[in-house]
């Protein structure tokens, strides 16, 4: 039986990042750094919290597990600022392509960015499916 081609997978991506790591990141390279990674939405949101190197290293995670999902990277294809990870409404997270990726998912026909993110004070990981 066929699936219906809106379930169809298109990619995944898995990464994870070692908090401890990102957080000498966050220290050596600090404002720089983060402007350069994450945009002003996730910013706000990880500057909200008591351990921000925790939350920034998972949507770090979360945007090379896009770039592995689409199988460009980061890099011409695919820039830190092109993929942006919220939360909705149900306080569950989601990612919002824009500029490059959003072209990049219009080109692959990707329909939804599905992602599930986890965190401890060691190790930071994020999965995708790109349907």
């Amino acid at each position: 039986m066929k699936e219906p081609a809106s379930n169809r997978i298109l990619g995944i991506g898995l990464d994870l990042v070692e908090v401890a790591r990102f957080e000498g990141v966050l220290e050596r390279q600090g404002e720089r750094f983060v402007k350069r990674v994450f945009t002003e939405e996730e910013q706000r949101y990880c500057g909200t919290k008591k351990e921000p190197a925790m939350f920034y290293a998972a949507r770090f995670a979360a945007k090379e597990a896009v770039a592995k999902a689409f199988g460009t990277g980061i890099g011409a294809s695919l820039g830190w600022l092109d993929i942006e990870v919220f939360h909705g409404s149900n306080g569950a997270p989601m990612v919002r392509l824009c500029g490059k990726g959003a072209e990049l998912a219009l080109q692959r026909g990707v329909r939804e960015v599905l992602i599930s993110l986890t965190h401890t004070s060691v190790s930071a990981g994020a999965s995708v499916v790109l349907q």
